[in-house]
């Protein structure tokens, strides 16, 4: 068993769930919706978390940004992600780099717009987590993301279990605990958006699509980890329809 959290096996798993490139839910559309409003052109972008590549590739040729500086703490998501933007022959407009947790290995005030969707998760301090992404922006840079967050702390015996199956150090925290730590960072303009009904009609037919799939599943990723992950599915559906687990989209503005 690999000590990773997204090893390779990982990483094709949920790709055949959410797109080549993609490894949370919504592909290219919710993207475009955490970036509503937004305009990347000539922006120097910061993506935290950016997994195997593809939000990181967009961001830069479909959303128009300048540049985009990928980050990650794993050995396979950062080779996989180097691997695509070569294959794109986009060296010039995405760097992918892997880091350590912790604070971000940047100077201040370097980038446009700090992003992220569905990684912040697994980042157990919110303030220090607001506080790197004011430091790196500019005056007047966006913080724009989506996360899965949780309605209330602590958590039910319900959702224990559930994160008990995930297994994937989620560090889920409340709307109310993120705006706190937005707003002691010094962010203005913050809005979080509830995107449980959402998720909750995704998760349903990513279900279907298990438990349809099942055999051929099996072949490729093994029955252990595929009835595992029906069983991780099925809690998640439950604190899903309770709105305990309650995925926002996040934004806030460093004063100008």
């Amino acid at each position: 068993m690999s000590d990773l959290l997204y090893d390779k096996g990982h990483i094709s798993f949920l790709e055949m769930l959410w797109g080549e490139g993609y490894l949370s839910p919504g592909g290219p559309e919710e993207v475009s919706r955490v970036l509503a409003g937004l305009d990347l052109t000539g922006k120097r972008v910061l993506d935290i978390g950016c997994g195997s590549g593809a939000i990181t590739l967009s961001l830069a040729q479909d959303h128009g940004a300048e540049h985009v500086t990928g980050i990650d703490v794993e050995d396979d998501v950062v080779a996989a992600a180097i691997a695509r933007i070569e294959a794109a022959k986009a060296a010039g407009e995405v760097t992918i780099q892997k880091v350590t947790p912790g604070p971000f290995p940047f100077e201040d005030a370097v980038f446009d717009l700090v992003f992220s969707k569905d990684s912040i998760i697994h980042i157990p301090d919110k303030d220090a987590l607001a506080r790197d992404a004011a430091r790196v922006l500019t005056p007047g840079g966006w913080f724009a993301a989506s996360d899965w967050l949780i309605a209330s702390e602590p958590p039910t015996q319900q959702m224990q279990d559930y994160l008990a199956l995930e297994d994937l150090g989620f560090a889920m925290a409340t709307p109310a605990r993120y705006r706190a730590a937005l707003e002691a960072a010094g962010f203005q303009n913050i809005a979080l958006t509830n995107r449980n009904g959402w998720y909750l009609d995704v998760a349903r037919d990513e279900l279907t699509l298990l438990k349809t799939q099942r055999e051929s599943l099996a072949k490729a990723h093994g029955t252990e980890f595929i009835d595992h992950s029906i069983a991780t599915w099925r809690a998640m559906i439950g604190v899903l329809e309770t709105g305990e687990h309650c995925p926002h989209h996040i934004r806030a503005q460093k004063p100008g």
